[in-house]
């Protein structure tokens, strides 16, 4: 069997490397499958040292194994991923992506590649992802199921699905003034991803996921989603570049149960009441009480320390 490439993406964070690493070494297709490691650049003079050392460890865990790319400029994660998955696809049209702190299940590889296999030519389907939100309704699940957006915690594409991607985000201001289409990208108003867009938009974030769904969405796409996580996500302690501080909290708090079997759907289409239960757990990663917040308390104490800041400098100048 021709296992898929896997491209893993690191910067500066040497020990999360090492446990992805490790732990994608577990599964059993890793010795069969292509490997590339993106190494990013050096962005500030002080993240050199950890940049070094994560690179020495991509060296001395994997050796010959993998074909390492060492950036001489720092590119952003965004934008690393969207080249390394461009140029991957364009070899082998398909590719398993993994970031720098996530730590795979042994049947990780497994389920990826036979899910790749199985939807090959069905053109709605535009992702697989590694991740599953912890459901306890669907945890005595085994069957997969299809949903209408991404996620980026482990995840697959082809390169059919991936030249759809439009990094520019052509046309997104319609979800501005269509309430019902902006509803529907929100997940009928359960996730802010409208938000996110905006943000990407008007350059405050650098955000690749958030313009891949875009482009996922704009194409009634498909996302095809194991029944329980083969990911555990080892970065929400500060240590990485996205992510609201009361959602990295919550998610902290989860422990997943890994799947040993599972079965693929025949059929294209959205189980509703399994996508209502993902819906109401969205909901709650966004409560209004944080949305308030940020929308009018942060903004308001970030205005007055910066005063304040810009006071005391002026004072000793």
């Amino acid at each position: 069997m021709n296992y898929s490439p896997i491209a893993v993406f690191v910067y500066k964070r040497p020990e999360h490397t090492r446990r992805t690493l490790e732990s994608l070494i577990q599964c059993p297709e890793f010795a069969d499958s292509p490997l590339y490691v993106f190494c990013d650049g050096v962005k500030k003079e002080e993240d050199r040292e950890k940049v070094n050392q994560t690179r020495e460890l991509v060296h001395s865990l994997l050796n010959e194994k993998a074909k390492i790319i060492e950036s001489s400029e720092n590119k952003g994660l965004a934008n690393s991923i969207i080249a390394g998955v461009s140029h991957i696809c364009e070899i082998y049209g398909r590719v398993i992506v993994l970031e720098d702190d996530l730590v795979v299940a042994p049947e990780f590889l497994t389920f990826l590649n036979t899910a790749l296999d199985k939807y090959q030519d069905q053109d709605s389907v535009m992702q697989v992802s590694g991740y599953m939100f912890p459901i306890p309704e669907l945890i005595p699940e085994t069957e997969a199921l299809f949903l209408p957006f991404i996620y980026s915690w482990g995840w697959a594409t082809w390169q059919r699905a991936w030249s759809k991607f439009d990094p520019q985000s052509t046309g997104w201001e319609v979800l501005k003034t269509d309430k019902n289409m902006r509803s529907r990208f929100d997940l009928d108003d359960n996730y802010g991803f409208f938000d996110m867009l905006n943000q990407q938009m008007s350059g405050k974030i650098d955000s690749w996921a958030v313009r891949w769904y875009l482009s996922v969405f704009k194409h009634n796409g498909y996302v095809l989603y194991p029944p329980n996580s083969y990911i555990t996500n080892i970065g929400l302690d500060g240590s990485g570049t996205h992510g609201s501080w009361y959602v990295n909290q919550r998610l902290k708090q989860i422990q997943y149960q890994q799947l040993n079997q599972f079965t693929l759907p025949d059929d294209i289409q959205i189980n509703e009441e399994k996508f209502k239960l993902i819906k109401k757990y969205l909901r709650t990663l966004q409560p209004k009480w944080v949305k308030i917040l940020k929308k009018f308390l942060l903004p308001s104490w970030t205005v007055k320390l910066r005063k304040c800041a810009l006071a005391v400098r002026n004072y000793f100048v």
